[in-house]
């Protein structure tokens, strides 16, 4: 098969490690990719935001599947445009993308689904939104409702705190995404991951994780794309995740097929653990990342076949096999982030640390002049995987450290829940 994966993070080096794993592969594309996927695949320059752009690409290329890694190009509907031409793809279409483009619209198929959630409001003028806050107190959860990259929830502590964060989404803080907002009370708690693969009827889990929001240690500091992340996540019991993939999962792939928009690819489920059971936080319609890094060291079945058979509707065909293991991921980033930080600088003994249980993928890099050079936020996945949590959490940063880069930084409680 020729495959076009979309993506340039952590996530997409993963799944491109895993693809080129599989026998039925030929040739791997990755738009626009990084340095560690320029060492797996041909990265090509390509405007994602072009679907023509990218259908012409597929139709030269005789591509058989395309993946889209991130959300962005899903909710603009690229999915959408390549069906409609005829290209096999792994990803929801726009409507079904709409789980994770728009709070609102996932909390109205919560009610239509009797999905268990947070209670909330949802408000499109600060005023209103002040006084909804006033009236309910804190802590409580501020969400800008579109796609605002993983920073634009706030869990406020205090009203302060709340007005603030809801100044800064009708302020344009996250542009449009902040146009409107949803205020939610604040669930109590052990937060968790569910995954599962649809191809719009049948579904697949996946393991369970834990990701960690907070920039520093003790879960300190503003929330971030995610700073690790490890599976299988102990506070998920089996009867947790039946319950879940009941009351939660069955009835959103349920609601989304009844109102004529099946969904098709993964669902990444963040759910919250509470004392009366699992509440959905977010859906979120593409792998998690960080999380996605720990799911590949994990799966033990070939990629491929669970990617074409979602986009062709034969997934009750497959059943993926996963290692029996605990897998754990670190994520190196450059100082400053989530704020400003400096670009460019150089890494050296990122790319001699690979084994049978120890993976760097990469996600902010680009190799120039010979060199490995950081150019994003989140830079850097070291990921391993060992029979306890302890196992993997100790050679993931055993290889952090041996990575020369001052410029960098990383939390060093990843996995303390589990442990």
């Amino acid at each position: 098969m020729r495959v076009l994966l979309i993506g340039s993070g952590g996530r997409e080096h993963a799944l491109a490690w895993k693809i080129t794993q599989s026998p039925r592969l030929e040739k791997l594309f990755v738009a626009p990719g990084n340095a560690g996927t320029q060492a797996l695949a041909e990265n090509v320059t390509l405007d994602v935001a072009d679907h023509q752009a990218v259908i012409e690409f597929c139709r030269a290329e005789r591509i058989d599947l395309v993946v889209v890694g991130p959300e962005i190009p899903l909710v603009a509907g690229i999915a959408d445009d390549l069906r409609a031409a005829g290209i096999a793809v792994f990803g929801p279409s726009r409507e079904a993308a709409q789980l994770e483009g728009s709070k609102a619209f996932t909390k109205a198929l919560c009610d239509e689904m009797n999905i268990p959630t947070a209670a909330y409001g949802k408000f499109d003028a600060l005023e209103p939104a002040l006084e909804y806050v006033r009236t309910t107190g804190a802590p409580i959860v501020i969400k800008a409702d579109g796609l605002a990259a993983g920073k634009g929830v706030t869990v406020a502590e205090t009203l302060d705190e709340a007005e603030t964060a809801l100044r800064d989404c009708f302020d344009g803080a996250f542009g449009d995404a902040g146009a409107e907002v949803v205020i939610e009370e604040c669930l109590v708690g052990e937060e968790a991951s569910l995954f599962a693969i649809c191809d719009g009827t049948h579904t697949i889990l996946l393991p369970a994780a834990q990701d960690h929001k907070r920039v520093f240690d003790g879960d300190k500091g503003p929330n971030t794309g995610g700073m690790g992340a490890y599976a299988p996540a102990p506070v998920m019991t089996p009867d947790l995740i039946a319950r879940a993939h009941r009351e939660i999962i069955v009835p959103a792939i349920e609601g989304m097929a009844r109102r004529g928009t099946p969904f098709s690819g993964v669902l990444f489920t963040g759910l919250m653990v509470t004392a009366d059971g699992p509440k959905l936080i977010e859906f979120n319609t593409r792998f998690g990342d960080p999380e996605c890094q720990v799911l590949m060291m994990l799966l033990d079945s070939d990629l491929l076949d669970i990617l074409d058979a979602t986009a062709r509707g034969t997934l009750r065909n497959v059943t993926p096999k996963w290692k029996v293991a605990m897998a754990l991921t670190v994520v190196v980033a450059a100082n400053g982030y989530p704020g400003a930080y400096e670009k460019n600088t150089v890494i050296a003994n990122a790319e001699n640390l690979d084994s049978d249980t120890v993976r760097v993928f990469h996600a902010g890099t680009v190799r120039r002049d010979g060199q490995l050079l950081a150019n994003g936020g989140r830079v850097l996945n070291v990921t391993a995987i060992g029979d306890t949590v302890e196992e993997a959490r100790q050679r993931a940063y055993a290889a952090v450290d041996a990575i020369d880069w001052p410029e960098g930084f990383c939390r060093r409680d990843i996995g303390w829940r589990a442990l």
